[in-house]
């Protein structure tokens, strides 16, 4: 959408600077088609995921609980009875997760908020407790259903699992969102143990990657969005911890 409204700025700057306002807006619609190209698109993935890396036998074994964290959510699935399900995204990680409970009999917790206001029983915690209950056959300790983004994801799970005990987590969520919520789950004092998912990175490239697609665009928009928020999480970071 930015693209596109610089595009659209660069043809109303043509009324004034026509030079200008054709550079401007030819230069947004270049940028958008290469954004679109998987290939490129990996460009700025790769870069992300290449902080983080698969989990081991040997750090699988060091892990006291497993935190799953919620993406998007399916309102209202007709083929559910009507229930909320969790999207694909989400769906990937549960499937991760449930894969290591069954390999470890560690507990789960699965973290994501984001209900109606009128119906607080809808959480995507909910959801995906379910899904995992009911889909995977994987029992869930803990449901976390209150927040909104991956910062609270870490600062309302770490309360319930340190009631527990547990202080040590194999945490769960796509490559590419692991090094945020690393970030965010250190900073609420556990000691995490990366468990990703979704390496796009590592897919081989073919000649089909470099034309346009819709997916490449998702691909670009997911990793631009993570490395805003990754320098904004150091910021926030940085300005909460004297100097």
């Amino acid at each position: 959408m930015n693209l596109l409204l610089v595009t659209v700025a660069g043809f109303v700057l043509c009324r004034w600077h026509a030079r200008l306002g054709r550079t401007v807006a030819a230069t947004a619609i270049v940028l958008l088609v290469l954004l679109c190209m998987p290939a490129v698109a990996n460009l700025l993935v790769q870069p992300l995921e290449s902080q983080t890396a698969v989990l081991t036998p040997v750090a699988r074994s060091q892990g006291q609980a497993i935190v799953v964290l919620a993406a998007g959510s399916e309102d209202h699935a007709a083929e559910y009875d009507g229930m909320d399900i969790p999207d694909y995204v989400a769906l990937a990680r549960l499937r991760y997760a449930a894969r290591l409970q069954h390999q470890t009999g560690l507990p789960i917790l699965v973290s994501g908020g984001n209900a109606p206001a009128d119906a607080p029983q809808r959480s995507k915690a909910q959801a995906m407790a379910r899904a995992l209950r009911e889909d995977f056959a994987t029992p869930v300790r803990w449901i976390e259903g209150q927040s909104a983004n991956t910062e609270q994801n870490a600062s309302y799970s770490a309360p319930l699992l340190r009631a527990d005990g547990v202080e040590r987590i194999l945490l769960v969520t796509d490559a590419m969102h692991m090094p945020r919520a690393v970030m965010a789950f250190e900073h609420a004092g556990l000691q995490v143990i990366a468990a990703p998912t979704m390496f796009f990175g590592l897919q081989h490239l073919t000649p089909l990657s470099l034309l346009p697609s819709a997916e490449g665009l998702r691909r670009a928009y997911y990793a631009t969005y993570e490395w805003l928020g990754l320098l904004w999480y150091r910021l926030q970071l940085h300005d909460n911890h004297p100097s």
